[in-house]
């Protein structure tokens, strides 16, 4: 037998007892006794050749109970969980109840579980949505950043460097007449005005001409990371061999026709329209994080530690992976950050306790609805995730199981209703003044 009776507990717990025959664990302690007594030494017996009883004798009735239970645990739990049907987020804690109660081990499992929530009025909430308006400003920013992308180096031969140049220069430093390591390059391109370099370095070269060699006098800041140069007064031998600069190209139709428009009022008319379609996604993507706030405050619901602590270890997961991605670790991260473990638990905890709280939200709402994922859905489901993977779709299904994608399907249902139906009312964006 297994399971014998399940109890709710306080905090989204429960107590399952479950039951083990007195003939299992019996014939489970032979086995037990089988594979340890070729290791044991029982006075009056060749090694590993006592029997049971005698071993039984020596050390006691139950000197191989706990490892019996122990193999037998695990399908017993399984068996009874199944029996029980609860949504358990945590593993559980055994206890013996009897031993022997009408040749029955009893035992009893303790289990936090997924607890059932109940949610407020999610139909109609009410939400402003503030759209930031495009200016002029905005447009002229965006078409320079085009233009600038566009920018074609050309070669200075006939003026002075100006600041905006790209400096080819030869240098070497010297520090109290004596050259220093790290202070000397051939053929070096320096944008002037990047701040690449030691403020005033590239302010002396401003005017110089091209072959021209001359002394740069600057000196590092006290707090540099050589400490044998910091705050001391140095001086560069420089020669500059050659300038280039950026050429933008005119805000013309030719220019418009580049970037396959007819006309450049027709190019500056796209720009405000992907501008304004930008903000209005901005304005959306906040619209929905309102209503999950809203959402959050008519839930109600006791939610176990375990689940909170789960999703946080969850989220750990998925940056690690994303580190992974980009050729880093967990351990490599905190190497460099200095942050521990502890440190990444305790910043993503909020969001996880946010997301455990979303997804209880909507699975009442789900639940409310009768909400299902309809094969159609779970069929585009798979291949939006053998896309993403570049995998087969046949792998995909192989690998995810179709309750938990119906699942995840219809927590997104549910939050689109809830935007079909929030009243949603446009208004201008607040300012410093009215805040």
């Amino acid at each position: 037998m297994s399971l014998i009776k399940v109890t709710a507990l306080e905090g989204s717990k429960v107590e399952i007892q479950l039951g083990i025959a007195k003939t299992a664990l019996d014939a489970e302690v032979k086995e037990v006794y089988k594979k340890k007594i070729v290791d044991m030494n029982i006075p009056g017996f060749r090694k590993g050749k006592a029997p049971l009883t005698f071993v039984k004798k020596m050390y006691g009735e139950s000197v191989f109970v706990d490892e019996a239970l122990n193999n037998l645990l695990p399908a017993a739990y399984e068996e009874a969980y199944k029996e029980a049907e609860i949504d358990a987020v945590s593993a559980p804690t055994f206890d013996i109840v009897s031993m022997d109660e009408d040749g029955v081990v009893v035992l009893k499992a303790e289990v936090a579980v997924k607890p059932v929530p109940k949610i407020g009025e999610y139909k109609g909430l009410k939400v402003e949505r503030e759209i930031a308006p495009v200016t002029d400003e905005a447009v002229e920013a965006d078409i320079a950043s085009a233009q600038k992308r566009a920018a074609r180096e050309i070669e200075i031969t006939d003026r002075a460097a100006e600041m905006g140049d790209t400096a080819d220069i030869n240098y070497e430093g010297f520090c109290d007449g004596v050259p220093f390591d790290g202070g000397k390059d051939d053929g070096h391109k320096l944008k002037l005005g990047s701040g690449e370099f030691i403020p005033g370095f590239e302010d002396q070269i401003v005017g110089k001409n091209i072959g021209e060699e001359f002394d740069v006098n600057v000196t590092f800041p006290k707090e540099y990371h050589a400490k044998e140069l910091a705050g001391k007064d140095v001086v560069f031998k420089c020669k500059l061999n050659a300038l280039t600069a950026e050429e933008l190209p005119e805000l013309d139709d030719e220019f418009a026709k580049d970037l396959s428009f007819d006309t450049f009022e027709e190019y500056k008319a796209d720009v405000r329209k992907k501008l304004e379609e930008r903000a209005a996604g901005v304005a959306d993507r906040a619209v929905e994080g309102k209503l999950n706030d809203q959402l959050l405050e008519i839930l109600e619901v006791e939610i176990p530690e375990e689940m909170y602590a789960n999703e946080t270890e969850n989220q750990v997961r998925d940056y690690d992976m994303q580190l992974r991605q980009n050729g880093l670790d967990l351990n490599t991260y905190f190497k460099y950050t200095g942050q521990t473990l502890d440190n990444l638990r305790e910043n993503f905890r909020p969001r996880a306790e946010r997301a455990v709280k979303t997804r209880l939200a909507l699975e009442a709402i789900v639940a409310a609805e009768s909400l299902v994922a309809s094969d159609e859905e779970l069929e585009a489901e798979y291949k939006k995730l053998a896309d993403a993977y570049h995998i087969e779709i046949e792998n995909v299904k192989n690998a995810v199981d179709a309750k938990d994608l119906a699942a995840d399907v219809c927590v997104r249902k549910a939050f689109d209703l809830v935007k079909e139906n929030a009243i949603v009312t446009d208004v201008a964006p607040s300012t410093e003044e009215n805040n």
